[in-house]
């Protein structure tokens, strides 16, 4: 037998006895990689003897479908976003506006696809209300829009966020106290209360300890609150940002 190299073609002059399967009308030579031939004009079991060139058309891998295969290797390691969670007692006025500041923040940068940001709140009496809208139209002034709906924190908050930020000490109590219990219930790392930090705790300009509720105040309580959080959260995005890179 000879193989003839021809471009994209391989010739195989062939002069070979194979055996015929009249059952499905085809030939394939045993440990011999030639391709199936279909051989309809025979109807009975003998030998093929044949002496003309068979070609085989073997893949060629260009570039453009190389490239494509990387690309899909590339997307299947992308890294997941970061993600954070707001917590204050009805998640109306504190916790969306953290989410607002922070939305803001990492849009100006031009990381927010890095991000994945949400707000709750420990108990569910606001659900499915939007935000206060004294808190919505004093973040408004300052260039930020608040667009979310309240919710109560739930068990899959401590899997599906990587930080869990609670506004004032009760918040917090509360936010540990819930996950205790649905510990015990469910299948909860055992370590999430380690993502439960207090707001306060990036604060760099300001002394408070907690994020005083603006509910009952006037205007001033409100503007307060966004002072606040505009200082902690550019310091809990810089710190992020130098955690995600170490890693």
């Amino acid at each position: 037998m000879k193989a003839i190299n021809s471009c994209s073609s391989i010739i195989l002059a062939s002069n070979v006895n194979l055996p015929f399967y009249p059952s499905s009308t085809k030939f394939l030579p045993q440990n011999c990689p030639f391709p199936q031939i279909s051989c309809p004009f025979f109807n009975s079991s003998q030998k093929l003897n044949f002496n003309y060139p068979i070609k085989i058309h073997p893949k060629i891998f260009t570039p453009s479908s190389i490239s494509s295969s990387s690309s899909s290797m590339a997307s299947s390691t992308e890294t997941k976003p970061y993600s954070v969670l707001f917590v204050c007692l009805g998640n109306i006025c504190r916790s969306p506006a953290a989410e607002g500041v922070f939305r803001d923040l990492v849009k100006k940068r031009g990381i927010d696809s890095n991000f994945t940001i949400d707000s709750a709140g420990t108990i569910d009496y606001h659900e499915g209300n939007p935000a206060d809208s004294r808190m919505r139209s004093t973040a408004k002034r300052r260039g930020i829009e608040i667009t979310s709906i309240s919710r109560p924190i739930r068990p899959s908050d401590f899997t599906e966020f990587d930080l869990i930020l609670a506004m004032d000490k009760s918040n917090r109590a509360d936010i540990l106290e819930a996950f205790e219990n649905w510990k015990k219930r469910g299948n909860l790392p055992s370590d999430a209360d380690k993502k439960v930090k207090l707001m306060c705790s990036y604060c760099k300009r300001h002394d408070e300890t907690e994020v005083p509720d603006p509910y009952y105040g006037g205007q001033q309580g409100f503007e307060k609150v966004l002072d606040i959080l505009e200082d902690a959260c550019e310091s809990l995005l810089d710190s992020i940002l130098t955690e995600t890179s170490q890693t």
